[in-house]
């Protein structure tokens, strides 16, 4: 990947841990309330979406710091390249779509 990529994520990845806590604001508006993905269905109100979020914001933490590390790209499983369209779609994602697939595989066996 080269470093004008590695910037445009590391910029991806700034303007979301922003919107996460808050502090974004478009360009005609003060800063109300964080950006929130769709916390689906929950037993409590807040409670699946406090989670959800502070996941993101581990994993938006984690990119980062495999941005600083070099290693920001490449599966954790077998160390190839992620694809750049996969990584625009989710930007802390840490599988290829291989392992992601065979991840899946495993588990919906083990569900069994």
């Amino acid at each position: 990947m080269s470093e004008g990529q590695i910037a445009h994520f590391r910029d991806i990845l700034h303007e979301l841990k922003q919107e996460l806590s808050g502090t974004a604001a478009h360009p005609h508006e003060a800063p109300t309330e964080a950006v929130h993905p769709d916390p689906g269905p929950s037993p409590k109100p807040g409670a699946a979406f406090d989670t959800r979020e502070r996941k993101l914001a581990e994993n938006v933490d984690l990119a980062l710091s495999r941005i600083d590390a070099g290693e920001y790209g490449y599966c954790d499983y077998c160390g190839l390249e992620i694809g750049l369209k996969r990584l625009e779609i989710r930007p802390t994602i840490i599988l290829c779509i291989d392992c992601k697939t065979l991840e899946d595989m495993r588990e919906r066996r083990a569900a069994r």
